[in-house]
């Protein structure tokens, strides 16, 4: 079958904004944090059964999975179904969960991090089966959990469990509208001292474990100063996000502290090198503290616990890959100009998917990374056709660009 034109499904994209506007509404409506996604999972297996999607399943860890086709290739696009919390709701203007519309734009806890992503996902499945397209390969479309708390660890369940082995994997993070080829790494590092509690009458009788990790602060602070940077992730960073302690009460000196580092790898840095420049700080060495990766072990929405270590690895697709030349290509003809090249500076599932995995990874999703997790969340409800109408387009010249490489590959061997 003749796939429809580039004209035909600009204009069924389009012509369906309304209806993909409301689709993001009633996803905002339901609140789904990390762990307690159950409820918009439901959801959206219901919307994915009514415009079409002939295979749905959920997965042991709680991911929602849509399936057209059968065979080679095979292309996913993911969108996480979870959200952070809302914060100070004073700081609201609208309530976040009614998605409220408002010069062209949609507000909502979700809206663009990134509920928005899965409307335009929806619409273009909309869109395939309204103009009987016959896609080419497998299309898998997955709604994923628990990335907010702990970014991959759905799609290592995917990849490590299930068994889901797609040939590349679209994120639908927002991009603002430019193709996203990689992120900084991340890793969650813990610093531990402890100390010898006593009463807080007679301080000198104890060792205050506050007081021996505080110096420690300053040095994270004059480190991360000086790590390297790159001209297209950006610099390594690190800072403390977290410093608790542990006392037998307020008036007794605490026998431990803890901080918690966020640490962003940039080009050439490993998880293994950012260990040891913390574990060399002076003030570490003076402490006596324990520094080691955070363990990542909390249930999902439906209890399975999928232990793992938070770290994830840095990721980047060159431009001259067939993946980044494929959304290259269809961005020309969606949208008949040129695409900015760009990378995300928050992190996403594909530490799991290209970082760990090496399975090629790139990402377009409407709004701007900007609104994520900040109040008076909002997305243009233009970009949600726009962006549908890229992944309407994609599959056929993916698979296009996979034969051609495959092709090479054979004639190579």
């Amino acid at each position: 079958m003749t796939a429809p034109s580039i004209d035909a499904l600009r204009q069924a994209c389009a012509g369906n904004t309304d209806w993909a506007a409301e689709i993001l509404r009633t996803l905002i409506s339901v609140q789904s944090l990390s762990g307690k996604e159950g409820q918009v999972i439901a959801l959206v297996g219901d919307l994915m059964r009514e415009v079409g999607i002939p295979d749905v399943r959920v997965d042991g860890f709680g991911n929602i999975i849509g399936t057209f086709g059968s065979g080679s290739p095979i292309l996913a696009f993911d969108a996480h179904l979870d959200t952070v919390d809302t914060g100070d709701l004073r700081q609201w203007d609208t309530d976040p969960f009614q998605g409220v519309i408002k010069d062209g734009r949609m507000y909502g806890r979700g809206a663009a991090d990134q509920k928005g992503g899965m409307a335009s996902l929806l619409l273009a499945a909309k869109v395939w089966r309204e103009l009987h397209f016959e896609l080419p390969g497998t299309i898998l479309i997955v709604g994923s959990v628990q990335e907010e708390d702990c970014d991959g660890l759905c799609w290592q369940y995917l990849i490590e469990r299930e068994r889901v082995a797609p040939d590349a994997v679209i994120l639908t993070e927002p991009t603002n509208l430019r193709l996203s080829t990689g992120q900084r790494g991340r890793m969650e590092i813990e610093v531990e001292a402890t100390g010898i509690s006593c009463h807080g009458s007679e301080p000198e009788r104890g060792i205050n474990a506050i007081s021996r990790l505080a110096p420690v602060v300053a040095d994270i602070d004059a480190l991360n100063s000086s790590l390297p940077d790159d001209p297209f992730l950006g610099k390594g960073t690190v800072t403390v996000t977290e410093f608790r302690s542990q006392s037998p009460s307020l008036c007794a000196v605490p026998d431990l502290a803890r901080l918690h580092l966020d640490r962003r790898l940039t080009m050439h840095e490993t998880p293994k090198g950012a260990l040891e420049q913390i574990k060399n700080l002076g003030s570490v060495k003076a402490a006596q503290a324990q520094v080691r990766a955070r363990r990542y072990s909390t249930p999902s929405h439906r209890g399975t616990v999928f232990e793992t270590d938070a770290v994830f690895p840095t990721w980047v697709l060159p431009e001259d890959h067939y993946l980044v030349q494929a959304g290259i290509s269809t961005f020309r003809q969606a949208f008949d100009s040129e695409p900015v090249i760009s990378r995300w500076r928050f992190s996403t599932n594909g530490v799991a998917v290209c970082g760990k995995h090496k399975i090629p990874c790139i990402g377009f999703g409407p709004g701007s990374e900007d609104e994520a997790h900040k109040a008076n969340e909002s997305i243009p409800i233009a970009d949600i056709a726009k962006v549908s109408l890229f992944f309407a387009v994609l599959p056929s010249i993916f698979s296009d660009f996979f034969r051609i490489l495959k092709d090479k590959t054979k004639d190579s061997n």
